[in-house]
């Protein structure tokens, strides 16, 4: 045998130690107190809608300054009620409320919010639409998407009827809150799949003999939704005049975004095996769709890709707003850069995303400071759609999730494997959002999975960095401040070094916690903080110290709160 000189270097080498990202991710799931499995009602008939949810959410639903849980599940389909074993009590398939403790646990408080119903549920979108201070929860589903209003006593109402979302049967899938028309108040967008009930399942099959799930080219794409928010607790269907209307669409992800900076909202919709939506705001109520022409409705090859989840932020502190969006296996998540011409260009083979990803099928995608150095990262959840796909392909049907840890110069790295926790063990991911519910300035995260359990990884920090957290809310805007962008300057520069935009939605089915959080690394203050409020107005403030999450509300100051 040749010596091992004349090999390249590192073949006969051990493997290379784990790389310290700087924290550790630790499940708490079963220490925290969510006891959470996801129903997707299969039985063996291979119905289209188990493969694709669920969704999850960071929420403070009682104002209390933590944030909460909500968990959404599925549910039995008609006539296939599993067989009940004595001894052993029903577990209804409801969604899950978890209030937060304030000291490392939740307490399920489904129940007693009025939350306990069953309902073949898919996304969560969460946003204050009536502006009473409290936090109204949109749950999609198969059938009837229900519409939940926060009564500000620890309980929901459905008002999905007298809202004027009722009598409509879609498959939806992911949705988001945002004020469209700048009048401040929260409209809402809801994406549909595509055409199907039970009743018009279509048979699809790999051998001619046995069912298997098909794939979204058996059927006809479906029209997302878009609702004008009246502002007497009603909504109009403004989808056909907005410019929204086009039924070839089979949605599955959405994101708000700033594409021109021009202050209003225009909004990026992930379509599976159709092109992706970039919704341009024309400022009159109407959008216009510019995909094509940005560079983000195809892949570089020009295929229109298996548009999964999505995320929209400012990752290479460039002032512009990048993008990630997962997909097939085989097609590698897309993760694009805005270029001077504002077209998008996609960056994920050279920056080190795109070919670890590419024997993944990805869902839920968040953008995150998770080692606060300043520098967003991306965390992606992976899992097949069938769990006999390694018969065919030999990838996985559980999948590990990654966390690509950003250098700071244009460059990603996996670290999933060094974070702890068990956090890169193969799982069904479907959902994904951050949180810091333990209030410690670092971001947690949330995973749900098809079929099977919750999963809530808190952030150790080692490295010893840290942030600075901002709480917005918006009085002649909408109160969440959903649109506003944050910007921080540091000592003598004229450019901001970071910027954030508050938002409902993004990932896929789900949505993070709304205050913003900002990495400093070993910095212990800020020069000055930039906020650009929905309706246009524009706050500044200066020398804001580290380890501290602040209070702004429009037109009324700044409010330090005691630690984050």
């Amino acid at each position: 045998m040749a010596s091992s000189s004349a090999f390249p270097f590192g073949v006969f080498a051990s493997p290379p130690p784990p790389r310290d990202p700087g924290f550790r991710l630790v499940d708490v799931t079963a220490s925290s107190g969510i006891h959470f499995h996801h129903n997707n009602g299969a039985y063996g008939g291979k119905l289209l809608p188990e493969t694709l949810g669920a969704g999850c959410a960071f929420l403070d639903y009682d104002r209390d300054g933590w944030q909460d849980i909500l968990l959404v599940n599925g549910a039995d389909w008609p006539g296939h009620k599993p067989e009940h074993k004595p001894g052993q009590p029903v577990e209804p398939s409801t969604l899950k409320l978890y209030r937060n403790n304030r000291n490392g646990t939740f307490s399920d408080v489904t129940r007693s919010a009025g939350l306990d119903l069953e309902m073949y549920g898919m996304g969560v979108a969460v946003g204050d639409y009536d502006n009473d201070g409290y936090p109204d929860i949109l749950i999609t589903c198969v059938g009837q998407n229900r519409l939940f209003k926060n009564t500000g006593k620890g309980t929901f109402i459905d008002v999905t009827k007298s809202s004027g979302l009722g009598g409509r049967q879609a498959l939806s899938t992911s949705a988001l809150w945002f004020d469209f028309d700048r009048d401040g108040l929260l409209d809402l967008f809801v994406c549909n799949y595509v055409k199907w009930s039970p009743e018009h399942d279509v048979f699809c099959s790999r051998d001619g003999k046995d069912k298997s799930y098909c794939t979204p080219e058996a059927y006809r794409g479906e029209t997302c939704w878009l609702f004008h928010n009246r502002g007497n607790g009603t909504f109009e269907d403004v989808t056909a005049t907005s410019g929204i209307f086009d039924s070839s669409s089979k949605s599955l992800g959405v994101a708000m975004l700033d594409y021109d900076h021009d202050a209003w909202p225009d909004l990026l919709v992930t379509n599976d095996t159709q092109p992706n939506k970039l919704y341009r705001n024309q400022r009159n109520g109407t959008f216009k769709d510019i995909a094509v022409d940005a560079g983000i409705a195809f892949s570089a090859e020009g295929r229109a890709r298996a548009g999964m989840g999505v995320d929209v932020a400012d990752f290479d502190n460039s002032g512009t707003p990048g993008v990630a969006i997962t997909n097939f296996d085989n097609e590698m998540t897309g993760l694009y850069r805005l270029s001077p011409g504002g077209n998008y260009v996609d960056v994920a083979i050279q920056s080190g995303v795109g070919i670890p990803s590419k024997d993944k099928l990805g869902f839920g995608c968040v953008f995150l400071d998770a080692d606060l150095d300043g520098s967003l990262d991306l965390a992606v959840v992976n899992g097949h759609i069938d769990d006999t796909v390694r018969n065919v392909s030999g990838v996985g049907y559980a999948q590990p999730p990654q966390l690509f840890l950003n250098s700071g110069h244009g460059t990603f790295v996996d670290v999933a494997a060094d974070v702890g926790g068990g956090f890169s063990q193969p799982k069904v991911g479907r959902g994904l959002a951050y949180g810091d519910f333990d209030r410690d300035g670092d971001l947690d995260l949330l995973i749900a999975t098809n079929h099977g359990p919750a999963y809530l990884y808190r952030n150790d920090q080692t490295a010893g960095n840290r942030s600075i957290r901002f709480r917005l809310v918006g009085t002649k805007s909408n109160r969440d401040a959903i649109g506003a962008t944050v910007r921080i300057f540091h000592d003598g520069s004229t450019t901001p070094s970071q910027s954030r935009m508050v938002k409902s939605g993004s990932s896929y089915l789900s949505q993070s916690e709304l205050p913003i959080t900002f990495g400093l690394g070993k910095q212990d203050k800020i020069a000055r903080l930039l906020i650009e409020w929905p309706n246009g107005r524009t706050e500044e403030y200066k020398n804001l110290a580290a380890g501290r999450c602040y209070d702004c509300v429009e037109g009324k100051g700044i409010t330090a709160l005691s630690g984050y």
